[in-house]
């Protein structure tokens, strides 16, 4: 975890304290119809999700985000091949709130147990958004309130060479809808650079609003192997300790010691949520090998491996599911003033 202490006035500010520095591809768009309940993350009423694309090339390697449409990244390609998981598309991504390539899940990763709470002192309120965000099976809110959300501002976009960068904010004050929400007014500062043989992403909140932030976000990392059946994925994911879930997929405090053994997929599913380890998952096959780091600020993880879909996601998490409810040490809190900054990579190797 990385809370900085230090107060961040504007981004150019704080991409100079992290000391860090995109070409358009299709990102296979469905034509799904309008969901007239689930238009989720559409929170800026006047404005419409754009579809325009930025990418970042280096080597082999292409990645794309649309910043029109919540910061997702729809693609991630290697020699020309897919990697990231298009499920039902871009298209419905943005009308019906589906998840797809690479979701920000923002405030909240996963599911909440309930849709009115107080933490931090202050009380959120979902039940006006019930219709506008995406739920599970029992009706619980999932993945957070910007999926596809138009308030992005790119800050910086180098396309290719050395130094090639992607990054953009999201000022959350701005945004009375959202503070009606989730009151609690700060700043998001998001980075995502590519080297030739990995794709790094770095979100970064920022306390800027006089009052202390809960943090909870976590992304959605779709993997495929592509020309390879699912059944010969060779998974390596070296957890050591489960979260015990109850029959609502939200945590119980309880946690039990857990191995999965390395070894091709066959027809094995996942829904499970970790403890984030020190080493990468991996997904193998095909003479190419996905990794997935986590490499600052996200202490939890979730596999979702559903066996009828040729995919992986390995998920980070800067809290445990449910932890803006529950509260306790496990949820980190930003000093008014102070960041969070927390970082994963994807590394494409040829095996």
């Amino acid at each position: 975890m990385t809370l900085v202490s230090s107060t961040i006035t504007n981004w150019a500010e704080a991409s100079m304290k992290r000391g860090r520095h995109l070409r358009t591809v299709a990102c296979e768009p469905t034509r799904d119809p309008p969901n007239s309940v689930a238009m989720a993350g559409r929170n800026q009423a006047t404005a419409q999700p754009s579809r325009e694309r930025l990418t970042l090339v280096r080597g082999e390697l292409e990645a794309s985000f649309v910043p029109g449409a919540g910061m997702i990244g729809c693609s991630l390609r290697h020699r020309g091949e897919e990697v990231l998981g298009q499920r039902a598309g871009l298209d419905s991504y943005i009308e019906r709130g589906k998840t797809m390539g690479i979701p920000l899940l923002y405030p909240w990763a996963n599911r909440l147990g309930e849709s009115h709470f107080t933490v931090a002192g202050r009380t959120v309120d979902l039940r006006s958004y019930e219709g506008l965000i995406s739920t599970d099976s029992s009706g619980l809110p999932m993945h957070g309130l910007l999926a596809a959300s138009t308030g992005w501002v790119v800050r910086r976009h180098r396309e290719s060479g050395d130094g090639n960068v992607l990054e953009a904010g999201f000022d959350f004050g701005a945004h009375e809808r959202l503070l009606a929400a989730f009151p609690f007014r700060h700043q998001l500062l998001f980075e995502a650079r590519l080297s030739e043989s990995a794709l790094a992403l770095t979100t970064t909140v920022i306390a800027s609003g006089g009052v202390e932030v809960p943090v909870s976000f976590g992304f959605h990392p779709y993997l495929r192997l592509p020309g390879v059946p699912r059944e010969d994925w060779v998974l390596e994911a070296p957890v050591n300790e489960r979260l015990l879930l109850d029959e609502r997929m939200l945590p119980t405090g309880g946690h039990e010691r857990a191995r999965i053994e390395p070894g091709p997929l066959g027809s094995r599913g996942f829904d499970d949520a970790f403890d984030a380890p020190a080493a990468p998952f991996t997904l193998t096959g095909g003479a190419r090998r996905l990794e997935l780091a986590m490499d600052d600020g996200y202490r939890f993880s979730q596999i979702y491996a559903p066996p009828d879909d040729d995919l992986v996601a390995f998920e980070p998490m800067t809290a445990p599911t449910n932890a803006l409810v529950t509260g306790g040490p496990e949820l980190p809190i930003v000093e008014p003033g102070g960041s969070y900054e927390a970082s994963i990579s994807i590394t494409v190797l040829e095996t």
